[in-house]
């Protein structure tokens, strides 16, 4: 298992990135991460809705109630325009993070 302290910076980011491909509902995007990690993280429901709740607050992603469906309806996440911007620029830190830390961590021989 991925330890929570290690992805917790990047939760925001990675829920958008998740939105951007498609609008999801929140169990949808919990799903959605265990499976991309092959399991080796989930995300906790409290963390997954807090998040989403601090998304919409800054507009970087909307909700609405989707089509009923066989346990009610659902509430989907789509992402704004802000959205998309805000993710371009974490997804560029994200680079440059993860190339200072390849330089940093790589072994010299």
């Amino acid at each position: 298992m991925i330890s929570s302290d290690i992805i917790r910076g990047h939760l925001e980011v990675i829920i958008l990135k998740l939105i951007i491909e498609k609008d999801r509902y929140g169990y949808e995007i919990s799903n959605c991460i265990t499976e991309r990690t092959n399991e080796l993280f989930n995300i906790k429901e409290a963390t997954l809705y807090s998040i989403v709740g601090r998304l919409e607050k800054k507009d970087l992603i909307e909700s609405y109630v989707g089509k009923k469906t066989h346990g009610g309806k659902r509430r989907y996440y789509k992402i704004t325009t802000l959205g998309k911007a805000y993710y371009g620029e974490k997804l560029k830190e994200w680079k440059e993070l993860k190339s200072v830390l390849n330089t940093l961590l790589e072994e010299k021989v």
